[in-house]
Protein backbone atom coordinates (compact mmCIF):
# COMPACT_ATOMS: atom_id res chain seq x y z
CA UNK A 1 0.00 0.00 0.00
CA UNK A 2 2.80 2.66 0.74
CA UNK A 3 4.49 1.55 -2.25
CA UNK A 4 1.98 3.70 -4.15
CA UNK A 5 3.48 6.96 -2.54
CA UNK A 6 5.74 8.88 -5.18
CA UNK A 7 7.35 12.13 -5.45
CA UNK A 8 7.11 14.04 -8.85
CA UNK A 9 9.52 13.12 -11.75
CA UNK A 10 11.29 16.34 -11.05
CA UNK A 11 12.18 15.20 -7.16
CA UNK A 12 15.71 16.26 -5.83
CA UNK A 13 17.76 18.05 -3.66
CA UNK A 14 18.09 21.69 -4.07
CA UNK A 15 21.65 23.21 -3.00
CA UNK A 16 20.03 26.16 -1.32
CA UNK A 17 20.81 27.21 2.25
CA UNK A 18 20.80 29.99 4.97
CA UNK A 19 23.36 30.70 7.99
CA UNK A 20 19.91 29.38 10.41
CA UNK A 21 20.30 25.94 8.09
CA UNK A 22 20.20 23.18 11.43
CA UNK A 23 19.20 25.51 13.75
CA UNK A 24 15.90 25.14 15.88
CA UNK A 25 14.14 27.76 18.29
CA UNK A 26 11.83 27.13 20.90
CA UNK A 27 8.93 30.00 20.43
CA UNK A 28 7.27 28.66 23.26
CA UNK A 29 7.54 25.62 25.34
CA UNK A 30 5.23 23.83 22.88
CA UNK A 31 6.07 24.64 20.01
CA UNK A 32 9.60 24.32 17.81
CA UNK A 33 10.69 26.26 14.88
CA UNK A 34 13.20 24.19 13.03
CA UNK A 35 14.98 25.54 9.95
CA UNK A 36 15.94 23.12 6.87
CA UNK A 37 18.00 24.36 4.59
CA UNK A 38 15.92 27.52 3.69
CA UNK A 39 12.44 26.37 4.88
CA UNK A 40 10.75 26.04 8.42
CA UNK A 41 9.08 23.12 9.80
CA UNK A 42 6.83 22.89 13.36
CA UNK A 43 6.85 20.69 16.10
CA UNK A 44 4.36 21.15 18.08
CA UNK A 45 3.86 18.81 21.68
CA UNK A 46 5.73 19.64 25.03
CA UNK A 47 9.49 18.39 25.14
CA UNK A 48 10.16 14.65 26.17
CA UNK A 49 6.00 14.11 25.89
CA UNK A 50 4.57 11.74 23.37
CA UNK A 51 2.29 12.59 21.09
CA UNK A 52 3.68 15.42 19.17
CA UNK A 53 2.31 16.94 15.65
CA UNK A 54 4.69 18.18 12.82
CA UNK A 55 3.47 21.04 10.41
CA UNK A 56 5.67 21.04 7.21
CA UNK A 57 8.24 18.15 6.31
CA UNK A 58 10.93 20.51 4.73
CA UNK A 59 13.19 19.78 1.30
CA UNK A 60 13.87 17.10 -0.75
CA UNK A 61 16.24 14.01 0.76
CA UNK A 62 15.86 15.48 4.04
CA UNK A 63 13.86 12.83 6.36
CA UNK A 64 16.68 11.50 7.88
CA UNK A 65 17.67 14.97 9.80
CA UNK A 66 13.81 15.57 10.67
CA UNK A 67 13.33 11.93 11.84
CA UNK A 68 16.69 12.85 14.47
CA UNK A 69 15.63 16.33 15.04
CA UNK A 70 12.04 14.85 16.21
CA UNK A 71 14.15 12.20 17.96
CA UNK A 72 16.57 14.55 20.25
CA UNK A 73 13.45 16.73 20.98
CA UNK A 74 10.65 14.34 22.12
CA UNK A 75 12.93 11.13 22.63
CA UNK A 76 14.03 8.16 20.48
CA UNK A 77 10.55 6.38 20.38
CA UNK A 78 8.20 9.22 19.82
CA UNK A 79 6.31 9.45 16.78
CA UNK A 80 4.21 11.78 15.77
CA UNK A 81 0.06 11.61 15.66
CA UNK A 82 -0.07 13.69 12.36
CA UNK A 83 1.62 15.61 9.87
CA UNK A 84 -0.02 19.00 8.88
CA UNK A 85 0.26 20.48 5.61
CA UNK A 86 -0.19 24.28 5.25
CA UNK A 87 0.27 23.68 1.58
CA UNK A 88 2.24 20.87 -1.26
CA UNK A 89 4.66 23.06 -2.83
CA UNK A 90 7.83 20.88 -3.16
CA UNK A 91 10.03 22.87 0.20
CA UNK A 92 7.17 21.96 2.33
CA UNK A 93 6.58 18.38 1.33
CA UNK A 94 9.71 17.58 0.67
CA UNK A 95 9.91 14.43 2.88
CA UNK A 96 6.75 13.54 3.55
CA UNK A 97 6.79 10.54 1.77
CA UNK A 98 9.95 8.63 4.10
CA UNK A 99 8.65 10.58 7.36
CA UNK A 100 5.01 8.79 6.88
CA UNK A 101 6.54 5.49 5.45
CA UNK A 102 9.01 5.89 9.02
CA UNK A 103 6.00 6.72 11.84
CA UNK A 104 3.28 5.45 9.72
CA UNK A 105 0.87 8.61 10.09
CA UNK A 106 -1.88 10.60 8.99
CA UNK A 107 -1.27 13.56 6.61
CA UNK A 108 -3.44 16.33 6.65
CA UNK A 109 -4.20 19.19 3.88
CA UNK A 110 -6.89 21.59 2.63
CA UNK A 111 -9.38 19.58 0.35
CA UNK A 112 -8.49 22.28 -2.53
CA UNK A 113 -4.57 20.79 -2.09
CA UNK A 114 -5.54 17.19 -2.23
CA UNK A 115 -5.36 16.94 -5.64
CA UNK A 116 -2.35 18.41 -5.57
CA UNK A 117 -0.67 15.97 -3.16
CA UNK A 118 -2.20 12.72 -4.99
CA UNK A 119 -0.99 13.01 -8.25
CA UNK A 120 -3.78 14.64 -10.11
CA UNK A 121 -2.89 18.08 -10.58
CA UNK A 122 0.45 20.40 -10.98
CA UNK A 123 1.19 23.63 -9.31
CA UNK A 124 2.29 26.67 -12.09
CA UNK A 125 5.16 26.41 -13.36
CA UNK A 126 7.96 28.44 -10.89
CA UNK A 127 8.86 32.20 -12.64
CA UNK A 128 12.16 33.01 -13.17
CA UNK A 129 11.16 35.91 -14.75
CA UNK A 130 9.48 37.47 -11.89
CA UNK A 131 10.92 40.94 -10.65
CA UNK A 132 13.53 39.48 -7.49
CA UNK A 133 16.74 38.10 -7.43
CA UNK A 134 18.74 35.18 -7.56
CA UNK A 135 16.63 32.71 -5.58
CA UNK A 136 13.86 33.77 -7.90
CA UNK A 137 15.97 33.42 -11.32
CA UNK A 138 17.14 29.99 -9.69
CA UNK A 139 13.75 29.26 -9.35
CA UNK A 140 13.68 27.14 -12.39
CA UNK A 141 15.14 24.19 -10.97
CA UNK A 142 12.31 23.99 -8.33
CA UNK A 143 9.88 21.00 -8.46
CA UNK A 144 6.82 21.39 -9.67
CA UNK A 145 4.90 17.78 -10.25
CA UNK A 146 2.56 16.47 -7.86
CA UNK A 147 3.60 14.14 -5.55
CA UNK A 148 1.26 11.45 -4.84
CA UNK A 149 0.45 10.53 -0.92
CA UNK A 150 -2.45 8.30 -2.88
CA UNK A 151 -4.48 7.42 0.75
CA UNK A 152 -2.45 8.39 3.54
CA UNK A 153 -3.66 12.23 3.13
CA UNK A 154 -6.61 13.71 4.18
CA UNK A 155 -8.49 16.52 4.41
CA UNK A 156 -8.66 18.88 7.38
CA UNK A 157 -12.02 18.95 8.96
CA UNK A 158 -14.56 21.40 6.95
CA UNK A 159 -14.92 23.06 10.52
CA UNK A 160 -11.67 24.63 11.46
CA UNK A 161 -10.92 22.19 14.07
CA UNK A 162 -7.30 20.85 13.84
CA UNK A 163 -6.70 16.98 14.40
CA UNK A 164 -4.39 15.70 17.75
CA UNK A 165 -4.51 19.83 18.22
CA UNK A 166 -7.45 20.96 20.34
CA UNK A 167 -7.07 24.49 20.92
CA UNK A 168 -5.63 24.95 17.23
CA UNK A 169 -7.69 26.11 14.32
CA UNK A 170 -7.30 26.32 10.56
CA UNK A 171 -7.67 28.86 8.71
CA UNK A 172 -7.61 29.20 4.99
CA UNK A 173 -5.44 31.81 3.20
CA UNK A 174 -5.30 31.00 -0.63
CA UNK A 175 -3.31 33.01 -2.73
CA UNK A 176 0.15 31.30 -2.74
CA UNK A 177 -1.98 28.18 -3.67
CA UNK A 178 -5.35 27.52 -3.59
CA UNK A 179 -5.56 25.51 -0.30
CA UNK A 180 -2.82 27.28 1.23
CA UNK A 181 -3.43 27.26 4.98
CA UNK A 182 -2.52 28.98 8.62
CA UNK A 183 -2.60 27.23 11.95
CA UNK A 184 -3.91 29.97 14.73
CA UNK A 185 -3.72 29.22 18.36
CA UNK A 186 -5.88 31.97 20.31
CA UNK A 187 -5.02 31.35 23.81
CA UNK A 188 -1.18 32.51 22.82
CA UNK A 189 -2.27 34.27 19.55
CA UNK A 190 0.27 32.12 17.71
CA UNK A 191 0.57 31.56 14.11
CA UNK A 192 1.96 29.54 11.71
CA UNK A 193 1.86 31.06 8.63
CA UNK A 194 3.17 28.90 6.07
CA UNK A 195 3.89 30.89 2.76
CA UNK A 196 0.81 33.45 3.24
CA UNK A 197 3.38 35.84 4.04
CA UNK A 198 7.43 35.29 4.95
CA UNK A 199 9.96 37.72 6.96
CA UNK A 200 12.24 37.38 4.25
CA UNK A 201 12.64 38.37 1.01
CA UNK A 202 12.69 35.23 -0.30
CA UNK A 203 13.96 36.09 -4.07
CA UNK A 204 16.73 37.96 -3.20
CA UNK A 205 19.51 35.03 -2.46
CA UNK A 206 21.44 37.56 0.41
CA UNK A 207 18.60 38.07 2.27
CA UNK A 208 17.48 33.73 2.17
CA UNK A 209 21.31 33.54 3.18
CA UNK A 210 21.55 36.07 5.96
CA UNK A 211 17.70 35.76 6.78
CA UNK A 212 17.79 39.15 7.34
CA UNK A 213 14.36 39.76 8.55
CA UNK A 214 11.69 42.07 6.70
CA UNK A 215 7.82 41.30 6.04
CA UNK A 216 7.39 40.51 2.87
CA UNK A 217 4.23 38.87 0.76
CA UNK A 218 4.42 34.87 -0.16
CA UNK A 219 7.50 34.05 -2.58
CA UNK A 220 6.84 35.92 -5.80
CA UNK A 221 8.58 33.05 -8.02
CA UNK A 222 5.91 30.15 -6.96
CA UNK A 223 2.25 32.40 -6.63
CA UNK A 224 -0.33 33.40 -9.20
CA UNK A 225 -3.54 34.91 -7.63
CA UNK A 226 -2.03 37.91 -5.87
CA UNK A 227 -5.70 39.49 -5.09
CA UNK A 228 -6.26 36.10 -3.14
CA UNK A 229 -3.17 36.75 -1.00
CA UNK A 230 -3.41 40.33 -0.27
CA UNK A 231 -7.52 38.79 1.67
CA UNK A 232 -5.25 36.33 2.99
CA UNK A 233 -2.68 38.90 4.68
CA UNK A 234 -5.65 41.20 5.63
CA UNK A 235 -7.63 38.08 7.38
CA UNK A 236 -3.95 37.27 8.99
CA UNK A 237 -3.72 41.14 10.20
CA UNK A 238 -7.47 41.03 11.88
CA UNK A 239 -6.25 38.44 14.12
CA UNK A 240 -3.60 40.73 15.69
CA UNK A 241 -1.20 38.22 16.24
CA UNK A 242 1.14 37.69 19.27
CA UNK A 243 3.50 35.30 17.34
CA UNK A 244 4.16 34.33 13.82
CA UNK A 245 6.30 31.54 12.61
CA UNK A 246 6.44 31.94 8.68
CA UNK A 247 7.71 29.09 6.03
CA UNK A 248 10.80 31.29 5.69
CA UNK A 249 12.16 33.46 7.83
CA UNK A 250 12.73 34.11 11.29
CA UNK A 251 9.79 34.50 13.61
CA UNK A 252 8.45 37.51 14.56
CA UNK A 253 7.14 38.88 17.77
CA UNK A 254 4.87 41.48 19.72
CA UNK A 255 4.57 44.84 18.18
CA UNK A 256 7.21 44.47 15.39
CA UNK A 257 5.05 41.36 14.03
CA UNK A 258 1.73 43.73 14.32
CA UNK A 259 3.39 47.21 13.02
CA UNK A 260 4.73 45.06 9.92
CA UNK A 261 1.96 42.97 9.48
CA UNK A 262 -0.96 46.19 9.51
CA UNK A 263 2.22 47.71 6.82
CA UNK A 264 2.01 44.75 4.68
CA UNK A 265 -1.91 44.46 4.92
CA UNK A 266 -2.04 48.30 3.99
CA UNK A 267 0.65 48.48 1.18
CA UNK A 268 0.68 44.94 -0.36
CA UNK A 269 0.06 46.29 -3.40
CA UNK A 270 3.78 47.79 -3.59
CA UNK A 271 5.08 45.41 -0.79
CA UNK A 272 4.66 42.09 -1.96
CA UNK A 273 3.10 42.39 -5.68
CA UNK A 274 5.80 42.31 -8.01
CA UNK A 275 6.11 44.92 -10.89
CA UNK A 276 6.44 42.92 -13.34
CA UNK A 277 6.41 38.70 -13.67
CA UNK A 278 4.45 35.62 -15.71
CA UNK A 279 1.33 36.09 -13.10
CA UNK A 280 0.78 39.37 -12.89
CA UNK A 281 -2.06 40.65 -15.14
Amino acid sequence: ENDQMKYGSDYKFIPATSIGSGLGVEVVSDVYCYTNQIVNLCFIGEKNKEGFVIVDTGMPKSAEEIISVAKERFGETARPKAILLTHGHFDHVGSVIELVDYWEVPVYAHELEIPYLTGKLKYIEPDPTVEGGLVAKMSRLFPNEPIDLGNHVQPLPANGNVPELSDWKWIHTPGHTEGHVSFYREKDRLLIVGDAFVTVKQENLYDVYMQEEEISGPPRYFTPDWTSAWESVKKLEKLQPEIAITGHGIPMKGRNLRNNLKLLAEHFDSIAIPSYGKYIN
